[in-house]
Formats: C-alpha cells, structure tokens, sequence
C-alpha cells in the first residue's frame, strides 16, 4: 500500500469569480474612503448645530468601515471540497478506525425522550461497520425517563438497522424518514416499512405512556439491572455516576435480527454534586471522552447535539476521506459540517437558518487554515481534544487497532469506568485548560476549535449537497434574538479573555483566520454604532440638520455607491446561498432586531460583568419600552437639565427655585403622606445591625423552616444573649436538636452558649429546632437559619449558557447573604460578650465595695478595741 502511487481522497476547488469579487470589494474600500474624506473636511464649525453628531457619526463610519474590512476576510479566498468515498472504500475498507459517536442531552421536558432517541437511532445506523462504532448519550438531568427510552431504542434498532441497510434508507432518523416516505403500496418494501412502523409506534406509545405518567411501573423497573443505579439517587444536581453498556458492540452475542452485529451503546450520567461545579456541555463531553478511552478508545469523535439527527449515512465516511489522505490528512484536526435545519419556513421570518454563514463564510474561513468548531456536527482527531500539539513531519496517522480482545467483564468495565466521570477527577489535572473541552465561556467550543488551532493543527469544511446533520431552529423571535445574544456575548468574552484571537492566536493561525474569528467576536461591538445611525440622524432631521452631502453634491455619490453596493452584493450573495427575495428582506429586518437587542444586550452586560456589575438581562426583558421612553425625555429636556444643575452663567436657574420645584413635583407624584414617607424613609435608611430572631426561653422552645428543595445547605447560628441570673449558673447554655420532615435528627448540640453550623437537606419540606434550657433562669436566645439554593446547578448543559450572568447574580446574592448572616453571628456575640463584661463589672465593682466595707468595719473595729485596750492600762497606772 505504501508503494502505490499517491491518490488523494478528496480535491479542494477555489471559487469561481473571485477575481470579479476582489475587483468589486476594492472599488466598496474606495467608497469608504471618500465617506471618511468627507466627514473629515466637512466639520461643522463650532456653534454649529449636529457638530458632536457629526463627529459620532463619522466614529460609527470608521467602526463600519472596519468590521467590513472584518468580513472581507470570510470572502476573500473561499474554497470549496469534494470527497471520493469509493477510493477510500478500496483502499481502507478493513482498515477503517473505531468512530465514538457523543449524544448530549439535559432535559426529558426542553429534550422529549423521543426526539433523543430519533438522533440515536440515526447515528447508529450509519453505513459504517457496526463493530467499530460507538454510540454514547450524556444525560445531565440523570433521568430514568430517558435511561429507559434508550433501552427502548436499543430493542428497536435490532430491527431498524437492517431495514435501513436492506433498503438504503435516508435519512436513518425513523421519525424524519416516515414523515419523507411517499406511498409504497405493493412493493416487498412496504410489507416491511408496515412492520417497522408498528413496532415504532408501539416503542413510542410506551415512552410517551411513562412520559406523561412521571415515573416507571415496578415491572418495567425490575426488567433491567440498570434502574437499581438510581437507588442512591438524591436530585439532579446531586447523584453518583450512572454508567450502562445497553449494547456490547464487542459481544458476538449482540446482534440484529438478520445476526449482524450491532454497535456500542452506552448510557452515562455523570456524578454531581452541589458542592462541585459541572462546566455544563463542555463537562459533559469531557467526561464522555474519558469513558469513552475505557470502553471504546475510537480514534475519530463525533459529537451531535440532541435535536440535531444524522441526515446523511455517509457522512462518517465523508469525514473519514480527510483524515486518512496520506498527505494532508496528518495535518487535519477536526472536520466541521455545517448546523442545517429541518423546519425552516421558505422565506425565514426569523433568519434562523444561519444560510450565508453556511453557504458563504465558513468556506471563506476554510482557505484559510479552517472554520470555527461550533459544538455540534464535528468530527475529531481524538488526541488531539486530548490536547496533543502537531509536529511537523509526523505522519500523525490514524492507529488501527482491529479484534482488540478484552479481558474485563461488563459489571467490570462499567465499573472501573465510572471513576472517570467523579465530579472530583478532573481536581488538580489539565482537564478543561490543555484537555478536553475549555471551561470558563458561553460558546467553549469555539475556544476549543482555537485552541487546537493554535497548536499548529488545521480544521476542513465539508458542505455536501446531502446535508449531514437536520435540527431544530428557533421557531420565535424572543427565542431567536435570546440565541445571539448568547452567541455574540460568549464571542465577546472570547474576544476580552487570554483566548482572543487578537493576541492568542497571533503568530500561531494565518492573519486571514484571525480576522475570520474576530469578525464574530465583535458582533456584540455593532450594537452601539448602529443603534446610533438608527435613531439620531432621524431626530435631527425633525430639526432639519443636515448631516450628509446634498443631492447636488459630489460627495453624494460616494455615499450612495457604498450603501447600493453593499445591499446589492448581499441580495445576490443570499440568492446564491439558496434564499429567497422575501428571505433576504426579512434577514435584513432580523439584522437590524438583532444589533439593537440581541448584541446590546450582550454588550452592556460583558462589559458590566468585566467590570463588576451585575446586570440583570429579566429588567432589559421587562422594562425595555420604559427605559427608552426615559431617556428620550433626558435627551428631549436636556437644556432645561443644564439650566438646574450645570451652568454656571447667568442662564442658572437660582437653587431655591430649584428646591422648591423638586419639592412640588414630589409633591404632586407621591402626594403629602407619600412625601412624609420618603423622609423618613431617607432616615430609617441609614445602616445599623442585622437581627434575626431574638427570643426568651423557659423550659424548651421550637421554630420550623420549610426547605423548598432537596440538597440545599441550611446555615444555622445561635448565641445565648444572657441569662437572668444574679451570679453565673453552672448549667449557662441550652441545646439544640434538630429534626427532619420525616422525624429523624439531623443534629444535636448540648450545653452550648454560642454555635455556628451548616448541614445539607436531604429532603424538602419542614425542619424543626428546638432549644431546651436546662438552666433555672431564662435565657436570652438569638438565632438565625438561612436556607442556600444555588439554581444555577439545576440547569442543563444546552441551556446553562442562555443566560449566564444569571449565575454570577446568584453567586453575589449568597455571598453578600453569607456576609449578612457571619456579621449577624459575630454582632450578637458581641452583645453578649458585652453583657458578661458588663456583668463581670457590676460583680467587681460589688465584690471591691464589699471589701471595702469589709476593710472600714475591722479598722473601726481595730480602733475601739486598742482605745478599749489604752483605756484599760491607764486606769491601772492612775491605781
């Protein structure tokens, strides 16, 4: 093999016409240019009306200017590939390496089990060997829900994978094929598309059954030995690792219904616990790397989002043409196929098909050096997730390793397989910083794609007609405008971080691909110019300012050819992509919602975050209309401001009038009583101590909490203020028993004056604390319990990164709570303290005036008797 002549397993295609391009995108820069050249020589003098506008309309020029720079770098060189499956059919077909395939999921409500188990279904039927795949799903919820929907899915495929074998079926989603399928009457096919459909319908019918019922019958539960993994379950957030090989695709035994093999399956719900962060999607797949390396060790990963099913049954092969080209396939890291969609409407009123970053920009990014990863539909070198660099001269091949006997057992496998997804294994080691996926962003698996990048490796982009990989797409515009804010806000903390291209990169990846990263890591940046060129201009044309060039002018041509030849170039480029006249109105509509909503947002809210602020995205959601209206009437009544606070001249409204009118408009706002509120409101503001509940016991006194949800940390504190007790009392304290909703005591503290503790909830529901004075006094008792809920761990590894700040607010809100309820404890230890000094004073001052009188009374008593004593002996000496 190593002596036959090179024969490349896939050919790349510059574009056609790109000459033509360059020549038009040279004479658009001229055009920019000359709007520059016009702002600049065309400065209103000063006291000149729109003179600042002016001046803000040219920096939103500059800034248009250069981000269109930007995107010349997603059009300037695009190439196109083609893969030749045969030749590697001929030259590899025994040779071809073990495939993991990674299905992630968090949700069974957002992520219905069946729609899961269709995307299973489809990749396992690839037209690949059947030994040397392997199908992994990641649940993050830990549902059994979902555990047995995949157990469902396992039964099925031994009758659906032949059918689809036999009859060349695409696309191998069961649900997407049934619902593409013409009459097939009369034919041998239709006798068995009949069957298979009656058993898919019966796997469906109990699925939903258990769906809407909540939980499984004793009889389903005791069928498989894999349900009693969730004996020790506690909550979502709170679960060991739950690992099951459903199908050993190593098990001669594990065959189709036609004695075929079938491949790997395998269920994997990765330990949590509230105490541990688990890095949502990028966790999730860096656990399933590292079980993956135990079970299956395939060389190639792909990995597929739950909703995101294999449309295309040679797309692994497609990817495999790359990988294994002797001469540029060492150098390649990851093969990306574009995110298509299945339920786009003709004329995308939401523009969520993503159509010319498809069919356009990321062939652009692929002449130079490879596109983004996006985290779904990517097929990778595996050790080079793990982190490997590339070397220069190495043959970086693919290791083939065929009939691997293993010598564990499954119960083994699986259980020396479940250390790898602890929440503690990943403690003090490199991964999710040089291995596996990065932590830390919104979007990681951009970060990820740079990273390997970085270390010298090269990523292809392979668009086939038949598209590989169909999903969901957002079917709102609040779903659609809440997706890019999240994208274009993970883009921009890239952009902010040690990851940014601009300097991470630099030297590493071509100047080309850098500016191909940057371009969408400044999408966040086109919000303010934008918002800017939208509203401005139309206010100052109320007050007729001019702020372009007159018709007459020269200096009109320059503006009109950039904005006629940027929206004639971007209708042609969208019809080209496939879209449609209407299509392209509307994306034209979306992009304007977007870079006023969507990209503010996630502006505003990077750079509060980088700067410490917290913003809170549910006010933007809210309030939007209000704020706007707000600021309007600023801007509308800005004179009348300066004249109140800002002037200095003659034009000072004088301060008393000033008062007075402030006064007045409180006034008629809140009213008279209203305004007595506020007052003292102003006073009662002032800061002072915390309290929590202070209360005298006799004998014994108990309070309830009801703890909404299981696994949250209980805080509790107590300090015996005083006693009421003239001297100290040996049994000063009291105790503490605590007890769960069941009964059951969850702590027990005796003869404690002052204690500080924290236990976690094993369940929901109401705890009772009661106290017991053992003491013949009352005692003052201050206590305080706070209930700590983290939400953010409850969210799914698709979802957690809609709203990520979210998280941060929540963090803050504890710590200053944490803050609160320490300062809380420490002040009524110092009142007690103070009281025991004070009573530690009052007790000396009397113990010294008891002395004292002590001291006085034997001195006078020394006195009479020694005069009684010389009284005596005198009246002797007189005798």
């Amino acid at each position: 093999m190593g002596n036959e002549a090179y024969v490349p397993l896939f050919e790349t295609k510059k574009a056609k016409g790109i000459a033509l391009y360059r020549l038009f995108a040279a004479s658009a820069f001229a055009g920019i240019c000359f709007v520059w050249a016009y702002r600049v020589n065309h400065v209103p003098s000063n006291g000149e009306d729109g003179r600042w506008v002016w001046f803000c309309l040219f920096a939103a020029e500059v800034w248009f200017g250069f981000y269109w720079l930007l995107t010349q770098a997603l059009r300037w060189n695009p190439i196109y590939r083609h893969t030749f499956k045969n030749r590697l059919s001929d030259r590899y077909e025994n040779d071809l390496p073990g495939v993991d395939i990674f299905v992630c999921t968090a949700d069974p409500i957002i992520e219905p089990p069946m729609m899961l188990i269709n995307t299973v279904l489809s990749v396992m039927a690839y037209d690949y060997p059947q030994e040397k795949l392997s199908v992994y799903l990641s649940d993050d919820a830990a549902s059994y829900l979902i555990f047995y929907a995949l157990m469902e899915a396992s039964k099925f495929a031994k009758h659906w994978i032949p059918f689809c074998k036999k009859f060349n079926v695409e696309p191998r989603s069961p649900a997407a094929y049934f619902k593409s399928i013409s009459d097939l009457n009369g034919t041998r096919e239709a006798k068995e598309l009949a069957t298979i459909k009656k058993l898919y319908k019966d796997m469906e019918n109990r699925i939903e059954a258990a769906t809407k019922l909540g939980h499984l019958s004793e009889e389903i539960s005791s069928k498989h030995k894999g349900f009693s993994q969730w004996d020790s379950y506690v909550s979502q957030g709170d679960h060991d690792t739950i690992l099951q090989i459903l199908i050993d695709g190593k098990d001669p035994i594990a065959t189709d219904v036609e004695g075929c093999r079938l491949p790997t399956l395998v269920y994997l719900a990765r330990e949590k616990r509230p105490q541990h962060l688990h890095n949502f999607k990028a966790g999730a797949m860096n656990a399933l790397i590292r079980v993956s390396s135990k079970i299956s060790k395939g060389q190639i990963i792909l990995n597929v989002d739950c909703d995101m099913y294999s449309n295309n049954s040679q797309a692994v092969r497609d990817a495999l043409c790359f990988f294994m080209d002797d001469k540029e396939g060492p150098e390649i890291a990851y093969v990306q196929f574009p995110q298509n969609f299945d339920d786009i409407t003709r004329n995308e009123v939401y523009s969520n098909s993503m159509r010319v970053i498809n069919e356009v920009e990321f062939h652009g990014l692929d002449g130079y050096g490879g596109p983004l990863y996006i985290g779904t539909g990517c097929f990778h070198r595996r050790d080079t997730l793990c982190g490997r660099n590339f070397s220069e001269g190495s043959k970086n091949k693919l290791k083939i390793e065929n009939n691997v006997q293993r010598e564990e057992t499954i119960h083994e496998l699986e259980e020396n397989s479940k250390v790898l997804a602890s929440c503690t294994y990943e403690n003090n080691t490199e991964w999710g910083k040089e291995m596996g996926l990065k932590y830390g962003c919104p979007v990681e698996d951009v970060i990820t794609g740079l990273s390997i990048q970085s270390r010298g490796w090269r990523s292809v982009y392979y668009n086939p007609a038949r598209k590989a990989f169909l999903g969901v797409a957002t079917t709102t515009l609040g779903q659609a405008l809440v997706q890019h804010k999240r994208w274009s806000e993970g883009d921009f903390q890239i952009l902010l971080s040690k990851y940014s291209p601009a300097w991470y990169a630099k030297g590493k990846i071509s100047f080309g691909l850098q500016l191909g990263y940057c371009c969408y890591c400044f999408w966040a940046c086109n919000s303010l110019p934008v918002l800017f060129y939208s509203i401005v201009p139309s206010l100052y044309l109320l007050r007729s300012v001019s702020l372009f060039p007159q018709l007459s002018s020269p200096w009109f041509i320059p503006f009109a050819y950039v904005i006629c030849s940027n929206y004639a170039y971007s209708l042609v480029e969208f019809l080209r992509s496939g879209g449609t006249l209407l299509g392209w109105w509307n994306d034209q509509r979306i992009w304007l919602y977007k870079r006023t909503t969507s990209y503010l947002f996630a502006f505003t809210d990077t750079i509060a975050n980088s700067l410490g602020f917290s913003a809170d995205s549910g006010v933007y959601e809210t309030l939007l209309l209000q704020i706007v209206l707000c600021s309007l009437l600023i801007l509308i009544n800005w004179p009348l401001y300066q004249g109140l606070f800002l002037r200095k001249d003659n034009g000072k409204i004088p301060s008393s009038i000033a008062i007075k009118s402030a006064v007045f408009a409180l006034l008629m706002k809140i009213g008279f009583l209203g305004f007595v509120a506020v007052i003292l409101l102003a006073f009662l503001c002032i800061p002072n101590a915390v309290f929590g509940i202070r209360f005298v016991i006799d004998r014994e006194e108990c309070f309830s909490h009801n703890v909404k949800y299981e696994g949250d940390t209980i805080h509790v504190s107590f300090v015996v203020i005083k006693a009421d007790s003239t001297w100290h009392s040996s049994h000063e304290g009291v105790d503490l028993v605590v007890k769960g909703p069941s009964g059951e005591q969850v702590q027990d503290y005796r003869d404690k004056i002052s204690e500080k503790f924290e236990f976690v909830a094993n369940q929901k529901g109401v705890h009772r604390f009661c106290f017991s004075n053992k003491s013949p006094y009352y005692e003052t008792v201050d206590f305080d319990v706070h209930e700590s809920h983290f939400s953010y761990y409850d969210q799914h590894a698709k979802d957690e990164h809609l709203n990520p700040l979210l998280d941060q607010i929540s963090k803050l809100e504890e710590a200053l709570y944490n803050i609160q309820f320490e300062q809380h404890w420490l002040e009524a230890q110092t009142e007690r303290q103070a009281i025991v000094n004070e009573a530690m004073s009052k007790r000396a001052v009397h113990k010294a005036f008891y002395e004292s009188a002590a001291l006085i009374g034997a001195s006078v008593l020394q006195v009479y008797l020694l005069r009684r004593l010389f009284e005596r002996k005198l009246g002797m000496s007189r005798v």
